[in-house]
């Protein structure tokens, strides 16, 4: 099982993007490590994504879904072109979609949206660690009505996605 609980040095840094919603009414941090170097991992981040190469899972998670539900498990050179302003679907709702906000290859994504009256960014920095990589996910949210029910119920959705993707991130990057 995959570990996606950050240090607290890493819920205290400052990451690109942070300022874009300032102040946020709820952070959620995560990370974990990966058994590859940022320049093997890299190609899997920018390829992530709904009609992109999917949301990577575990191969014995992916098994229960139907095949057109199930990520790629291969690096697609078509999906390799990613540049501020790219705007791409989200799986939260048909309307849903996110827009990049910044990119510096084999180092951060930021991604932008908004949903309802929330504005949110999502921030995936990737740097060396020993053994490979460390990768560290934030999502910022505000303004929130409901406040508790985004950490809670939110915070429990977004660590048991993010622990899925870290379990099939590790499989593809072996």
């Amino acid at each position: 099982m995959t570990s996606v609980a950050p240090t607290a040095a890493e819920r205290r840094a400052p990451l690109p993007g942070d300022d874009l919603v300032d102040p946020a009414a709820v952070v959620m941090d995560r990370a974990f490590d990966l058994p590859a170097p940022p320049a093997a991992v890299w190609p899997w981040l920018v390829q992530l994504g709904k009609r992109r190469a999917g949301w990577y899972l575990p191969r014995s998670v992916e098994r229960v879904l139907p095949r057109s539900r199930r990520a790629l498990r291969y690096v697609e050179p078509d999906l390799q072109r990613h540049a501020v302003g790219d705007v791409i679907p989200d799986w939260g709702g048909a309307t849903a979609t996110f827009t990049v906000a910044a990119i510096e290859p084999a180092r951060t994504l930021v991604y932008t949206s908004t949903r309802g009256r929330t504005d949110l960014t999502w921030v995936l920095s990737l740097r060396e660690a020993p053994g490979g990589s460390r990768l560290h996910l934030r999502l910022r949210l505000g303004p929130v009505e409901h406040r508790r029910v985004a950490e809670v119920g939110g915070g429990f959705f977004d660590w048991l996605t993010v622990r899925g993707l870290a379990s099939g991130l590790v499989e593809r990057v072996r």
